[in-house]
């Protein structure tokens, strides 16, 4: 009889317990009147990691529907302003992991993405969260990107917030 023993751990907890997980917000988002926002993750041209996309949130703040197209490495309008909304999921490390990957948005922009895909569309209801976990198989090289790109359907101002929760490897491993 052998005294072996084996332990399961989710992949997520792997990947934090090796300081390659991290989670993290943009700022509120307005968007409405003809003006839509997007948060997205961005891996940069020049990490040597791949970016595994492992969950994401959308808050709807307002009393309307609002509709997140999941889009893959797109050209988007606006003026990007990176989040400091980021901490490694493991704060037990000392140092502190840093991520290559940033979280990336704008608000209040006039047009669409151009090019990459819009891989899929959800609707986030009034004065909900939605959650959606990915369990890492969307998986981006250096300079991919992962977005959710908010639509308001009506004219009024509104208020949205997209989180993140992802890992990082070395490309290739």
């Amino acid at each position: 009889m052998s005294n072996t023993k084996s332990v399961n751990f989710p992949n997520p907890l792997y990947q934090s317990l090796q300081g390659r997980y991290f989670v993290g917000q943009t700022e509120i988002l307005r968007l409405g009147k003809g003006k839509n926002a997007w948060g997205g993750l961005f891996n940069p041209a020049d990490s040597d990691v791949d970016l595994f996309v492992n969950a994401f949130t959308v808050t709807n703040y307002s009393n309307q529907p609002i509709i997140a197209e999941i889009c893959f490495n797109p050209k988007l309008p606006g003026k990007p302003e990176v989040s400091d909304l980021v901490t490694p999921a493991n704060t037990s490390l000392s140092p502190l992991p840093k991520p290559e990957v940033k979280i990336l948005s704008a608000e209040l922009v006039g047009k669409s993405p151009r090019k990459g895909i819009n891989a899929f569309k959800r609707i986030v209801p009034p004065q909900s969260t939605l959650t959606s976990d990915e369990d890492g198989k969307f998986i981006f090289p250096s300079d991919g990107s992962f977005v959710i790109f908010l639509v308001s359907p009506n004219n009024e101002i509104v208020n949205a917030e997209v989180a993140f929760g992802w890992f990082e490897k070395k490309a290739g491993k």
